[in-house]
């Protein structure tokens, strides 16, 4: 590989300035205040509605926002810092990719959503999609942290957000499917979309990196962090949008119990697939927060505090056994290089999640649901639906789901894989020192490690 291969340079900020002078060009042209966050339209409702600053649907979403956003930037960052040196690249590159989907994915989604007289109207509702939007970009990262560029990423990041929009809307509007935390449209759409980035991109030769693929102590502590943040912030991700009241509390019920049976799960799983009945960290970091994406479709319906608490025990189960056993296997046999296990995660959970809302969809009733209907399932409770009907929609909706990904992902790994877009060698992936300044400690501070010559970095020596 020549020299220049990786130097980011003026290919990095090509790159951000010009997507970022793009997008504020579109915002400038498009955006505009939603009537909850514009001054005068605002104030219009407070007289017609005879109503205080309190009724602002802020004061309603903020703190599940603030949740959401935590999550993003802080969970998902610190979940994938534990590569033992790829901590700058995890936490920095899913900050730069976050950020940039954030704003992207305000336009796809407002082009679809809330464009009103040739303008997309944004508030803090708006946020919080884009939060959800960025989510699943962030878990496609994860198939293939370690070894791509960042410019490979936010290219990624341009194409899968627009492709998210589309699903999404013919998901949630043209087929009327109900996925409010997302099991479907941002774990399963994320996971498959980041597995095909990863198969097309597969590197024959990743075993010359392999031995920097593992953690140390300290980085897995470090991705405990994002655990932890993570899940106990979950219960706000699947309720963010879901309707005020008994909806919104539903899921929070169904989310916290999901997550405190898939992590009993997850220990007890762990200990008895691994020798002497040890515990292995990176089944307790990932496998643990699957109960939160098992309910994110079923989290608003009338699951019942067992059956979250069953379907979070089975996504922990399945999970710590799908890192275990299935994780080596997409390797060797697919060639499908998933750095952090997002199938497991995020991508086996999420079917399993959409699976589980065909079946709660199909035995809802008036006597269950009660006026309550109207907020779940409208389609059923105007009649216009059988729950049998919205139950086959749902099914359609997760078929379509995998269709968007694994086709977006294909088309978009292959335009990933030219030349110029800066991608580390093979022989030194999951290594920080290909993009950053990093202090000398990483050079010396663990002993046997590469050292990037400055003139060829194929070549690499023992420090």
């Amino acid at each position: 590989m020549p020299s220049h291969a990786t130097n980011l340079r003026l290919k990095l900020p090509a790159t951000c300035f010009l997507l970022e002078i793009l997008t504020i060009l579109l915002f400038a042209v498009f955006v505009r205040y939603d009537q909850e966050a514009s001054a005068s339209q605002w104030h219009q409702e407070l007289i017609h509605r005879n109503s205080s600053h309190l009724d602002n649907d802020f004061y309603f979403r903020y703190p599940s926002f603030q949740d959401v956003h935590t999550m993003i930037f802080i969970g998902f960052g610190f979940l994938m810092t534990f590569l033992k040196r790829y901590g700058f690249g995890s936490v920095a590159f899913n900050f730069l990719i976050a950020a940039f989907a954030i704003q992207w994915s305000t336009l796809v989604q407002g082009f679809f959503h809330s464009f009103h007289n040739g303008k997309i109207h944004v508030g803090i509702e708006s946020m919080i999609n884009a939060d959800f939007c960025s989510g699943a970009v962030l878990i496609s990262f994860g198939a293939v942290l370690g070894k791509t560029s960042p410019v490979q990423l936010l290219l990624m990041t341009l194409f899968e957000v627009t492709l998210f929009g589309l699903n999404e809307y013919i998901l949630l509007s043209l087929l009327g499917a109900k996925d409010a935390g997302g099991s479907m449209t941002i774990h399963a759409f994320g996971a498959y979309f980041g597995l095909m980035v990863s198969r097309v991109l597969y590197r024959p030769q990743l075993d010359k990196s392999r031995q920097r693929e593992g953690s140390v102590y300290h980085s897995d502590v470090f991705a405990m962090i994002g655990t932890l943040f993570l899940w106990i912030f979950w219960p706000s991700f699947n309720s963010a949008i879901t309707t005020h009241g008994d909806d919104q509390h539903r899921t929070v019920v169904n989310t916290y119990f999901s997550l405190a049976a898939s992590t009993l799960a997850t220990f007890g799983m762990s200990s008895l697939i691994n020798g002497e009945g040890k515990l292995d960290m990176v089944h307790i970091q990932n496998a643990a927060l699957a109960g939160g994406v098992v309910v994110g479709t079923a989290g608003e319906m009338m699951l019942t505090p067992f059956g979250a608490m069953t379907a979070g025990f089975l996504a922990g189960l399945i999970s710590t056994l799908g890192f275990k056993f299935l994780t080596p296997l997409l390797d060797s046999r697919l060639k499908i290089q998933d750095t952090c296990g997002v199938h497991n995660l995020h991508g086996m959970p999420g079917v399993l999640g959409a699976l589980l809302g065909v079946l709660v969809s199909a035995v809802a009733t008036h006597d269950v649901y009660g006026d309550g209907m109207y907020d779940v399932f409208p389609f059923i409770a105007e009649g216009s639906w059988t729950a049998s009907y919205q139950a086959v929609v749902q099914l359609c909706a997760l078929l379509v789901t995998l269709g968007f990904a694994v086709i977006g992902g294909s088309i978009v790994g292959a335009i990933l894989k030219m030349n110029f877009l800066a991608s580390p060698p093979d022989t030194q992936c999951f290594e920080d020192q290909v993009y950053w300044e990093v202090p000398e400690a990483h050079h010396d501070g663990y002993g046997h490690m590469p050292h990037i010559a400055p003139d060829d970095p194929d070549k690499s020596t023992d420090a």
